[in-house]
């Protein structure tokens, strides 16, 4: 049986204080110790929140590496840094990462290796917009995208996260029903199959990104072939994300 993982992802949101304030409210919880929780705030405040969190179960995420490893890259943040930063994961091919700026999968497979040369675990996102999944074309989409991880070695459940993300779910409210949801999860697991291995396939942890909410978790994590969420606006406050995690 799969533990379950519930990922935050702040975004552009937040302030120092309201983030400081939104982690002490989390560690004011409890959830079942078979539930994984991961914390990815914006870059200059990983510091604050791996402090806060260093006594307790959460695991802190970066939630973008460079696809430098160092050098004359202003602004860029190299995957060295998160690591000596302590950050344990990073989140890459993020649905806002490929659309807006234009992240393509030589990128997305550079930052891969060097996240992994460092030591971060990896939480791989990929999925298919609104007009691919009206068009019937969502399993070839979300297929292409992961072919990328058959040029990737040793690739190993604990350190290689997958989200799926229907790009038309996120931030708008709707959500893929959790049939639908279970629909494309075990068509991934059927590529992981082929594509890395069985034993991968099954151990692998994909995760369910797009509007995640407590009304509609637990109908999701009931699905067997969805092990927890990438969760977004509602990550923000405190309660929801609780019932989110308690979901699992």
């Amino acid at each position: 049986m799969r533990p379950t993982i519930i990922a935050a992802n702040w975004k552009s949101n937040t302030s120092k204080a309201e983030g400081k304030h939104l982690i002490k409210q989390i560690l004011q919880g409890s959830w079942p110790s078979s539930c994984h929780v991961i914390v990815a705030p914006p870059f200059v405040y990983l510091p604050i929140i791996q402090e806060a969190i260093q006594d307790s179960a959460i695991m802190l995420s970066a939630q973008d590496c460079s696809e430098y490893d160092n050098g004359a890259y202003t602004g860029q943040v190299s995957a060295k840094m998160l690591s000596d930063s302590k950050v344990e994961y990073v989140i890459l091919g993020h649905s806002e990462r490929r659309a807006l700026f234009n992240e393509s999968d030589e990128t997305l497979k550079a930052k891969i290796g060097l996240a992994r040369a460092q030591g971060l675990k990896v939480i791989f996102c990929f999925g298919e917009q609104l007009e691919e999944r009206k068009m019937g074309s969502h399993f070839v989409i979300v297929s292409e995208q992961l072919a990328l991880l058959a040029e990737l070695d040793d690739l190993d459940a604990e350190d290689f996260v997958l989200a799926y993300e229907p790009v038309w779910a996120i931030g708008t409210g709707e959500t893929a029903s959790p049939e639908q949801a279970e629909e494309m999860h075990a068509h991934i697991r059927e590529e992981l199959s082929s594509i890395v291995s069985p034993k991968f396939s099954e151990q692998a942890f994909i995760l369910y990104g797009g509007s995640v909410k407590p009304n509609n978790a637990q109908s999701l994590f009931d699905m067997p072939n969805i092990d927890g969420a990438l969760v977004g606006g509602a990550s923000l406050q405190a309660d929801d994300f609780l019932k989110i995690i308690n979901a699992g």
